[in-house]
């Protein structure tokens, strides 16, 4: 049975996060959401992985990817990446800055009070090899919207 506690965890993580996006502009949610998309399927994928290899361990007792994993993926993920492609696509320095401090701060930080909280902690990984869990799918991320620009260009240019 999972916990109020992290009932209320999940329910916040899924909706402030998409409730930014109401600022985040229709043409910059349509520009962006493609990649955005393409992320969260992703990460779930990766999220499974990680958890059969039991990378992280939550503190309910029910073994659950729709209560444990899921929310963290449907939740900050796409919302969070489609801000960091806003404000930094183009300038691929500063996405990579972005991305290092979000990052970051999940892995190092974040993760920590989570666990304080009982909610969630690393199990068979270190912080540094989370942040690098984490960080290596703003690549990706970046790839893919450059590819979706490239062919948005290559279409208006006909």
């Amino acid at each position: 049975m999972m916990s109020k506690r992290h009932l209320l965890f999940n329910i916040c993580i899924i909706v402030f996060p998409w409730a930014s996006l109401l600022f985040i502009g229709k043409r910059s949610f349509k520009r962006f959401s493609l990649a955005g998309i393409f992320i969260v399927v992703f990460e779930i994928l990766n999220h499974k992985f990680g958890q059969k290899r039991n990378w992280w361990k939550f503190y309910d007792k029910r073994k659950s990817f729709m209560t444990n994993e899921l929310p963290f993926s449907i939740g900050p993920y796409m919302p969070l990446s489609m801000w960091l492609l806003k404000y930094s696509f183009g300038n691929f320095k500063k996405f990579l800055f972005l991305n290092i401090v979000a990052d970051g701060m999940f892995a190092f930080v974040i993760i920590h009070i989570l666990k304080k909280l009982r909610i969630v902690g690393l199990n068979r990984i270190n912080s540094l090899q989370f942040f690098l869990y984490l960080h290596y799918k703003a690549y990706l991320l970046y790839g893919v919207q450059y590819l979706v620009e490239s062919k948005w260009r290559m279409k208006v240019n006909r």
